[in-house]
């Protein structure tokens, strides 16, 4: 499977071409007529399907939980009727039409509620539902998304007619309910269930390689990286050369006055960004670290900490003067951290631009997908640019890297696959054994950068035969890409030279270097802290590296416009629909791209991985 070719080339010709006139925003309120129109009966009830997770299985089931199981911040998802959706659709689209009057007239949160969110009569049976089956409410959300609320066991078996239990998979433990939820029929017009009721977390996308990788530094001068096996390490003075992002910079144009978004679930130490931005000479612009609600702490899985400290320092590598807000939700028994960090940030309408780093796959339906869903449509209606990684195993959506072999089905991550959110895939830089055309031999230490220039790309794709696998490659480790099986193709994606004529939503939407191959360098664990003389990177790729730098090229154009732009492929597809891709072709050795071309036309290599999904 090849995932859409788009790939983005260089910041200066896009934000050239995204001159947009800000308008400001409007309240357009009008009755919601109730859909609760009979009182609760208990004995009426309606089974919501799709809402067990695929790893809930019996083979792994060890039995029920407590019925004292605290069970915090579940979150019941609220539906729009059909004619809301209807119009929250032409609504979204007017937004990018410079010929309405609803050009860029971005919604506040509570505008957003009050126009696409049920009334407050259903709100309030909802609510009364759940207290009075013992449940602490504690906050409706602004767009009237979702109802905060905890238990335990007990109520969700009383209440959702569903048993918790305690699932053991690859020796780890997990609670998830059993059987399929059940609420009222009463308030199914308006509840699509609660969004998930077990703690099979989302994956971060990170790659990690072998390492740290040793730096000499000197004081007031750059770190010289070399690495080996063919290997260049990626700062952020590389970047800018190999993207094109310099022109900008010269301009003034950093990202200030904007903010960028990180979705976290794990802390950090504040120390690794600090010293990441000092040994790249970044302007000290510390990122603020926000909690919603209790501090989880540093999680004791290395990767969960490297993948906060790669999406902040790399949001501010390439928008060093934006302001970077990390926004660190700890999980629950029922409910991902990642999802209380969603719905904060488009709920506080925190940011300009928002990027997310983790993945799950488009069999976990029911609400779960609802929820997403919604949120993803509240941050295109509030202009936020919802930037999400498209994933790090290939065709393979449902597996893990830990895999030797993909197991589950053909599929893509569903956080990336709504129409209203940005889904940026994995490119791999192609040398063809040529590095003294692309880099020098050691960092300029005025400028930092080694790279020379742009260098072609290829679809990334280290995967490999568990047999055969060789330095840099594991079994699963492809960008993710390929058809959506929820959503249909959004009208921005037809009439693109090479997008599929399948119906359906595809991608990834753009494409950013992601292999190991030439890894991006992190400050993470401690690494770059001790002996300044001699930090030590860490080497990592992934998609988890492309989502947040492309989130940073967008807070780049949103400083040069004055405006938040939502959903930023209404116009990327237009952008480049006017190209002739056939003479952008990424992955030529003889003839680089031409200069005029915005976007390159990646058509060498696919996504396959080994295994059912490939």
């Amino acid at each position: 499977m090849r995932p859409s070719p788009m790939l983005f080339r260089g910041a200066i010709q896009l934000i050239a071409l995204y001159l947009w006139l800000p308008h400001p925003a409007s309240a357009q309120t009008k009755q919601i007529p109730p859909r609760v129109t009979e009182s609760v009966d208990e004995n009426k009830l309606t089974l919501l399907q799709g809402n067990i997770h695929p790893l809930a299985r019996a083979e792994f089931d060890r039995g029920a939980a407590p019925r004292s199981l605290p069970l915090e911040r579940m979150l019941l998802v609220l539906k729009r009727s059909p004619e809301q959706e209807a119009a929250l659709d032409q609504l979204l689209d007017e937004q990018q039409d410079k010929s309405s009057p609803n050009y860029h007239r971005w919604l506040a949160p509570e505008q957003f509620g009050q126009q696409f969110g049920p009334p407050d009569a259903d709100i309030q049976a909802a609510t009364d539902w759940l207290t009075s089956q013992g449940f602490q409410v504690s906050q409706v959300s602004k767009g009237r998304t979702v109802i905060e609320f905890s238990g335990d066991a007990g109520l969700v078996l009383n209440a959702f007619h569903t048993e918790i239990h305690r699932f053991v998979v690859n020796g780890e433990e997990h609670w998830a309910n059993a059987t399929d939820q059940q609420i009222p029929t009463a308030l199914a017009s308006v509840v699509a269930g609660v969004a998930t009721l077990h703690n099979f977390y989302k994956s971060p996308r990170i790659v990690m390689s072998d390492g740290p990788v040793s730096s000499p530094h000197t004081p007031g001068r750059g770190p010289l990286v070399n690495l080996t096996g063919g290997q260049h390490g990626l700062g952020p003075a590389d970047y800018a050369v190999i993207y094109n992002i310099n022109p900008l910079y010269q301009t003034g144009i950093g990202g200030g006055g904007t903010t960028i978004a990180v979705v976290g679930r794990s802390n950090i130490n504040i120390q690794d960004v600090k010293d990441f931005r000092t040994l790249f000479g970044l302007s000290a612009n510390v990122p603020e670290v926000v909690l919603n609600g209790p501090d989880p702490g540093v999680l004791p899985s290395d990767i969960e900490e490297a993948e906060g400290d790669l999406d902040v320092e790399w949001s501010g590598a390439i928008a060093p003067d934006a302001a970077v807000k990390f926004v660190v939700s700890a999980g629950t028994d029922t409910t991902d951290g990642v999802d209380l960090s969603e719905v904060y940030i488009i709920d506080n309408d925190l940011a300009n631009v928002m990027t997310e780093s983790f993945g799950g796959c488009e069999a976990h339906l029911g609400a779960e997908a609802a929820n997403i869903l919604n949120l993803a449509e509240q941050a295109a209606a509030q202009g936020i640019t919802y930037v999400v990684a498209s994933g790090d195993t290939g065709s393979a959506g449902c597996d893990s890297q830990g895999e030797a072999q993909a197991k589950g089905p053909v599929s893509v991550n569903i956080l990336a696959s709504t129409p209203f959110n940005v889904a940026v895939g994995g490119t791999e830089l192609n040398e063809n054994g040529n590095d003294r055309r692309y880099w020098k031999s050691a960092n300029n230490q005025t400028t930092l950068e080694a790279a020379i220039s742009y260098i072609p790309e290829n679809v990334w794709n280290q995967s490999c035969a568990p047999s055969n696998c060789t330095v840099n490659q594991v079994p699963l480790a492809a960008g993710g890409g390929g058809s959506s099986q929820l959503f249909p193709k959004p009208s921005w994606q037809s009439g693109v030279e090479g997008i599929p004529h399948d119906g359906a939503r595809d991608l990834p939407d753009v494409s950013l270097t992601s292999a190991i191959h030439d890894p991006y360098l992190i400050c993470t664990h401690g690494s770059c802290t001790g002996n300044r003389e001699t930090a030590k990177f860490a080497p990592v790729g992934g998609t988890s590296a492309a989502a947040p730098s492309f989130a940073a090229i967008m807070a780049l154009v949103n400083q040069k416009v004055g405006s938040r732009q939502g959903q930023a492929d209404y116009v990327l597809y237009r952008l480049a629909a006017a190209e002739t891709l056939s003479k952008c072709n990424a992955s030529s050795q003889s003839v680089l791209p031409a200069a005029s071309c915005i976007f390159n036309d990646v058509t060498a290599g696919n996504n396959a991985v080994p295994g059912e999904a490939g």
